[in-house]
């Protein structure tokens, strides 16, 4: 066995050879402080500047000897022979990263102890004494005691054992036995190459989808997300499985790989080991996901330099190029080995495309290989092939060989050619082609050979917990979310975007909207802005007329206006209707924006998306059709609604023979807001229990059925200060998230309270929990002095983030109330406080619209002081300084 390769002596001293250590040297103590020497050298080394391939291979190579030194004091060698290779019958094995020397600083120590027959009860005594003491010593020791004919049974009958013992390695034992478990691993008659492939990549494809089939989650997993190091892993495999490849290097002798392709994959992984290196170094149990507050550590230790984000921004930059140029290598190295290990016949005619393509099987292949050197506008036409043909599933080896080479060898950005231009507008009207060409366009670093804006936001970071992709990830999402628009089964998801899709005159202009939506993130200045002048420019470089560039430059100008309506502001008041009306100005436009609203806002963050948005998104949209249709002068008669809703209720009353009487005498004493802002089935479910109830105790209602998506919480009980902050700190300690608030007050001082709540995952309520909420709210609602509750825990992922509290005052909104629009950062009780500082300043809260957008608030509050008249400048500015001074970051309240 060979010595540690540890680096150059000008390095930090290197840890003592286990292999010398005396017996009484192998206590837990003395092994423990050796083991911390050599984390502390791994950590200086590396600091240092020591290749990250050095570092695996020696920290592998120490185990190794400690190993074999425990093998030895425990018996196992003879201590006349200390002879490491020898015929005993037991043989110590390395397995998975450990087999292929590759031990991070918290990887698992994978260990197959195997034996030509079951142990005696010595050996198995002294075996468990060293697994023991490994696992005193805090390693992440995998172990296994398997005879051979069991090593074989189970590696029959599960891939990962067989995948483990295809790149095992002796540490120490019985070589024969050793050789004997190699050469039958690597029969036909387990796992045989094209089953053992097959499976692999069958493996590979459902790692993928737990990873959304994308590189660019802003937490990646180092290790398993697509284009990581598993990706890398399943390639070795592969060709160790079926040509007993061993290294990159053999795969070039093998003519699989080019001497420039094996340079790069070396130099992918290199650049992977290094993070995932560093990752290990900061943490104090193993895992791969590189989450948002280690970043900044692991781009620091790497060396990465710069102000605030930057750093973190730069790395993953990094990642993303090298995640992409992995994933394009697997793809086409494993259809390589397909080629091999299935024997193609490569006598088998294609299929004549044109006279520049042709298929082989289901896959694309270039006619002449030097089309895209000669002709760099074919690059596009080959995709315009997979948009057309949806019998096409991928792209040729060798083609997209050339591909890579000759996208490396552009001189201009592909749009400067006209015919390219073309081709390109061709793609985007096509049906469909969004999934099988402009995903594969990206995939393939294409667009970003197209469009030069594009490789500005390749791997973008967004440093928020709302968006879970990088920006160009997000956009590709936005795209797709799009095309699903055109397919009836999305219906039920997105009745209202399924309906207006065909009904668009020209969706090619929307995708293009898209595809710029959030091109200039990353940017100084306003996105939207930045980002309407490059699609108008990019519109006119396409030969669209003005009235379709206008529109493209206006739905990226506007593409947050929809959501930012819906969400934040309140569209029961007939005034913001007419104001967002006059921005839309037709209902075409409005169709267009509420399909890329829709998309942006589901493509941002899946689960995000929930029937409480779809309904505001709805509600949204026919106000503002309604408004369209009639005019924008009309202005709706507020008292003949209030009478409608009131008329409507009490028809649905008389059916369950309400008493009219009780019931006129409720409602002569509420205000007309009252039946404004509720509907008729509302008023009447209110009413039916309002009018059998005594007003000395709250009455609390949950809704049975949703409303509005969520679940509706109405309070009656006797007004009082921090009314409002006891209802929401309640509903906030039963982990509630409060959408909408809905604050009345009657003419007899009573209440009038609905909130509109949903469970953590974006649900309405689930019947089992209304009891307990209902007991819940009655108990608090009845405490004689207002105490403030007690938040839950602050999670550890806002820990990380750092939100200014802000306060803006909308103008525009008359003399009799004030909007007041918060952000904030989110945590435990944050409402609750609020309602303290409004209850402190003696503020009437009438309306909250409340929305969490990841680590922050976005809330709107419309407010008026004790005469029911609007703020006055001065209370705006207490109001201001008293919010800011409740709500700063660093007070850490939320984590008591």
């Amino acid at each position: 066995m060979s010595e540690p390769t540890f680096p150059a002596p000008t390095l930090p001293k290197k840890p003592n050879d286990p292999s010398t250590f005396r017996d009484s040297e192998l206590d837990t103590s003395c092994l423990r402080q050796a083991l911390e020497s050599v984390q502390t050298w791994l950590r200086q080394s590396f600091e240092a500047g020591v290749a990250v391939e050095e570092l695996l291979r020696a920290r592998s190579d120490y185990i190794d000897h400690l190993l074999q030194r425990l093998w030895l004091h425990y018996g196992f060698i003879k201590p006349s022979t200390k002879e490491l290779a020898n015929r005993s019958g037991l043989a110590l094995i390395a397995v998975g990263g450990y087999g292929r020397s590759e031990l991070h600083p918290l990887s698992d120590i994978d260990i197959l102890i195997l034996s030509s027959q079951p142990l005696n009860e010595t050996q198995s005594q002294s075996i468990s004494a060293i697994i023991t003491l490994l696992w005193d010593l805090k390693l992440e020791v995998g172990h296994s005691v398997r005879t051979l004919e069991q090593c074989l049974e189970e590696s029959i009958a599960d891939l990962s054992v067989a995948t483990n013992l295809i790149e095992s390695r002796l540490i120490c034992g019985d070589v024969a036995l050793f050789l004997t478990l190699q050469k039958n691993i690597f029969s036909q008659e387990i796992w045989s190459s094209e089953t053992f492939f097959h499976a692999k990549c069958q493996e590979q494809e459902e790692r993928h989808q737990r990873y959304h089939s994308t590189s660019y989650n802003l937490e990646p997993d180092i290790k398993a997300s697509p284009g990581g190091l598993r990706d890398i892993h399943t390639l070795l495999w592969v060709a160790r499985r079926h040509f007993g490849a061993t290294s990159l290097d053999e795969m070039v002798s093998f003519g699989f790989l080019t001497p420039a392709e094996c340079d790069e994959l070396e130099e992918c992984r290199a650049f992977l080991w290094r993070i995932r290196f560093a990752l290990h170094l900061i943490l104090p149990r193993y895992d791969n996901r590189l989450l948002f507050d280690r970043q900044l550590n692991v781009a620091t230790l790497l060396g990465y330099q710069g102000d605030g984000n930057q750093p973190v921004e730069r790395m993953m930059k990094d990642y993303y190029r090298v995640t992409r140029r992995v994933a394009e290598l697997n793809q086409m190295l494993l259809q390589l080995f397909d080629e091999a290990i299935l024997a193609v016949n490569e006598s088998d005619k294609p299929h004549i495309l044109n006279e520049h393509f042709q298929l082989r099987g289901q896959l694309i292949d270039l006619r002449d290989a030097n089309l895209f050197i000669d002709h760099p506008e074919t690059i596009l036409a080959l995709f315009y092939q997979l948009a057309i043909n949806p019998s096409i599933k991928g792209i040729y080896s060798t083609t997209l060989r050339h591909l890579r080479y000759a996208r490396r060898h552009l001189t201009q950005p592909l749009c400067e050619l006209p015919k390219a231009r073309q081709i390109f507008m061709a793609i985007l009207r096509h049906p469909g082609a969004v999934k099988r060409a402009i995903v594969p366009m990206h995939r393939h670093s294409v667009l970003a050979a197209y469009m030069p804006q594009w490789s500005n936001i390749v791997g973008q970071m967004q440093f928020d917990l709302f968006h879970i992709y990088t920006v160009d990830e997000h956009t590709i999402r936005v795209l797709l979310k799009l095309e699903s628009f055109a397919d009836e089964q999305t219906r039920q998801a997105h009745p209202l975007c399924v309906e207006m899709y065909p009904r668009l005159p020209k969706p090619s202009l929307l995708l293009m909207a898209a595809l710029f939506h959030d091109i200039a993130k990353g940017r100084n200045g306003d996105h939207s802005i930045l980002g309407a002048e490059d699609a108008r420019t990019f519109a006119e470089l396409h030969d669209l007329n003005s009235n379709e560039a206008d529109l493209v430059s206006w739905l990226v100008r506007q593409h947050l206006l929809m959501s930012v309506t819906a969400q934040r502001r309140d569209i029961q008041d007939p005034a913001v209707i007419q104001q967002f009306a006059a921005e839309v100005q037709t209902e075409t436009r409005m169709r267009y924006l509420i399909c890329l609203t829709v998309a942006d806002i589901c493509a941002t963050n899946e689960p995000l998306w929930n029937s409480w948005k779809q309904s505001l998104l709805r509600e949204l949209y026919y106000a503002t059709e309604k408004q369209l249709r009639r005019g924008m002068h009309y202005r709706p008669d507020l008292r003949e609604r209030v009478r409608h809703h009131r008329a409507q209720a009490l028809a649905l009353l008389r059916r369950e023979n309400i008493d009219e009487a009780a019931l006129h005498t409720i409602w002569s004493r509420c205000r007309a807001d009252y039946f404004l802002r509720h509907s008729p089935a509302q008023l009447a479910w209110h009413a039916r229990h309002l009018v059998n109830h005594h007003a000395d105790q709250p009455l609390v209602l949950i809704s049975p059925e949703p409303n509005r998506g969520g679940t509706e919480i109405f309070i009656y009980s006797s007004d009082r200060p921090y009314l409002f902050a006891t209802a929401v700190g309640e509903l906030d300690r039963r982990n509630l998230s409060v959408h909408d608030a809905q604050i009345f007050t009657n003419r007899d001082d009573m209440a009038m309270d609905s909130f509109i709540v949903l469970e953590p995952d974006g649900k309405p309520l689930t019947p089992d929990r209304h009891q307990a909420i209902r007991t819940g709210l009655e108990r608090a609602l009845l405490q004689p002095v207002y105490e403030r509750p007690r938040p839950r825990m602050l999670s550890s992922k806002l820990r990380h983030f750092n939100v200014p509290t802000l306060i803006h005052f909308l103008r525009g909104h008359g003399e009799r109330r004030t909007y007041m629009e918060l952000i904030a950062l989110d945590r435990p009780g944050l409402l609750a406080r609020v309602g303290e500082v409004f209850a402190d300043l003696g503020l009437s809260l009438l309306s909250a619209r409340i929305s969490t957008i990841g680590e922050r608030v976005e809330d709107l509050f419309i407010l008026t002081d004790n005469e029911r008249m609007a703020l006055s400048g001065e209370i705006c500015e207490l109001l201001k300084q008293r919010l800011t001074e409740t709500l700063n970051p660093t007070d850490k309240y939320g984590s008591k």
